[in-house]
């Protein structure tokens, strides 16, 4: 037997659980897991430099492949590199198989050259980890190698999904010998996992529906998913079975439901107490992840609902809102259609209606006040996007960076016809480090247009995104740049300290053209109010190139544009 063999079947193991995308990264001490993820007959192998943009690569791939992305990178420092994407996958619940390789243990703490303690390196945001034997000779080691890569990828796709950690031990030398080649086993063993999906029991069943029954005033609050167009058919009905108020901010990719609420965040920070006192819910019904709208989770913890279910089929549920009060083991989607065939009709059906009219209500104030805000045409930020967002393509995958770039999308909305628009953001652990190398991920694996939308601090912290030899010919850019942070001019807090300007907007001159030179991007410069419709027909035409459309903004105009619109809203409410 080869002295690796163990090693390279671990590739054998992946491509045969269907893992047929990997990422790599430059390294000595990796060679043996790169040489045979690359030789690999049915593996699409790319490398990336940046172990760090690199990890946010492979969870864009991951995310629009629906499998876990493989990641292979050497020892030492690279390995925490990963750290800020792996913790993104865990929150995400975007499943990724990351072998590090390492020194034999021996070598640890010795001041042998790229050795540090590798060992569980990304604590509590991996799933789990483990760390291989770093010899082979006993076939009980073969037998546990196989056991583990295996457990590691039925593990990863385990709801909830997220990564998993294999730190690979490897000794010199870490080449092919002379005559030496690399080979997979034929005969392999895969352990393969079943899918279940738990249901609700006939009691339980009958117990939710006596207890809604109960309530006039309920909320579904979708958190962020991906698009699932069964789903949202199945919220629907629900929601008109039951006269139900459905919340989905952008990332809950539920724009497409005409009945939806997209503005909850505009309504719940500009209405009045009494607004809010009579959108208070008395049962507020859960599922997906995060929400963007601090509005609506500080609404929600203050004029707190009697009960609060949370639905996903297994693992631990955060109390977001400070009132859960009961979960159901189940998918959404077997949720919503097992009650959805129980039509109320009792007495309380019309108090139920009137509430829904509340928030349709709140919901037309504010799309009015959208009317009469870009009926004007002005160069800000919110106004370009606001003409980017209407021109999406029917079909594309939309990324939304941190900071500001989610929350204009998000206060600006999508439209129900567009359906195809698929939205995405890192808003598992919401930084601002690898936006760009995650749409990045999603392009190189996807034949649909993919556009991002960034702002200059996430655009230039992640320009690594780049450099690597792999065409993006459907990726296109909106890069709005105000020169720094601007977030920071318009929160409370940071923009009345005197510190603010150098200390959190964090100032910075560059632009994008040098950059796109240096990539060899198409670039188009946004500066004037008459450039706007000649721009984006060039931005939205597909050539087969990346493109990149810098819209030149500055702090003043970006927070003069969203005190504007703000103060639009205010005045929907008072008058």
């Amino acid at each position: 037997m080869n002295r690796l063999q163990p090693i390279y079947d671990i590739v054998e193991i992946c491509a045969k659980q269907g893992l047929t995308q990997a990422v790599l990264c430059p390294g000595s001490r990796c060679a043996p897991l790169t040489l045979a993820f690359a030789r690999h007959p049915d593996t699409t192998t790319r490398t990336i430099s940046d172990e760090r943009s690199a990890a946010f690569i492979a969870v864009g791939i991951a995310q629009q492949c629906n499998r876990p992305t493989i990641l292979v990178c050497t020892s030492g420092s690279a390995t925490y590199n990963f750290a800020p994407a792996v913790a993104e996958a865990y929150y995400q619940q975007v499943p990724l198989i990351v072998f590090t390789a390492d020194r034999p243990k021996e070598w640890i703490d010795q001041w042998d050259g790229q050795t540090i303690r590798q060992s569980e390196i990304f604590g509590g945001h991996v799933k789990k980890s483990f760390d291989l034997p770093a010899d082979y000779e006993h076939t009980d080691r073969a037998w546990y190698i196989n056991r583990v890569v295996n457990e590691a990828i039925n593990l990863s796709q385990e709801f909830p999904k997220g990564p998993v950690h294999i730190n690979v031990p490897l000794r010199e030398p870490l080449y092919p010998l002379k005559g030496e080649e690399i080979s997979f086993s034929k005969s392999i063993r895969v352990i393969q996992r079943g899918e279940t999906i738990p249901s609700l029991l006939s009691e339980e069943k009958e117990s939710l529906l006596k207890s809604l029954k109960s309530f006039t005033k309920i909320l579904i609050v979708a958190g962020q998913q991906a698009y699932n167009n069964e789903l949202i058919r199945t919220v629907e009905k629900f929601s008109r079975a039951h006269h139900v108020t459905v919340v989905g901010d952008i990332i809950s990719n539920f724009h497409s439901m005409k009945s939806a609420i997209r503005f909850a965040d505009s309504i719940l920070g500009n209405g009045s107490n009494s607004v809010k006192e009579s959108l208070k819910p008395d049962l507020v019904i859960t599922f997906g992840k995060s929400v963007i709208s601090k509005n609506l989770k500080l609404f929600l913890r203050t004029y707190k609902p009697a009960e609060h279910w949370h639905i996903q089929p297994s693992g631990i549920v955060p109390d977001t809102f400070q009132s859960l009060t009961r979960i159901i083991y189940t998918n959404p989607n077997v949720f919503f259609e097992s009650l959805v065939t129980e039509k109320l009709t009792d007495f309380a059906t019309q108090k139920k209606e009137n509430y829904t009219k509340l928030w349709e209500a709140e919901e037309h104030r504010i799309e009015l006040s959208h009317q009469t805000y870009f009926k004007n045409p002005s160069f800000s930020e919110l106004a370009i996007l606001k003409g980017v967002i209407d021109s999406l393509p029917l079909r594309c995958n939309l990324h939304l960076s941190n900071s500001m770039a989610v929350r204009y999308a998000n206060m600006i909305g999508l439209a129900a016809q567009q359906k195809g628009v698929h939205v995405f953001a890192n808003r598992g652990t919401s930084g601002i480090d690898g936006c760009t190398s995650t749409a990045v991920g999603n392009a190189l694996v996807s034949d649909v247009p993919t556009i991002l939308i960034t702002g200059d601090m996430a655009f230039f912290y992640d320009r690594n995104a780049f450099w690597h030899n792999y065409k993006m010919p459907n990726l296109h850019i909106v890069l709005v740049n105000n020169q720094g942070g601007a977030i920071f001019g318009m929160i409370d807090g940071p923009s009345n300290l005197p510190e603010s300007e150098e200390y959190f907007v964090t100032q910075q001159k560059l632009t994008a053209k040098k950059l796109t030179e240096e990539f060899e991007i198409d670039y188009i410069l946004l500066d004037t109010l008459k450039k706007i419709k000649n721009s984006l027909q060039d931005f939205f035409n597909f050539e087969g190139k990346i493109k990149i459309l810098e819209v030149k903004s500055d702090q003043a105009t970006a927070k003069d544009g969203f005190d504007n619109f703000k103060t639009t809203i205010k005045k929907g409410y008072n008058g």
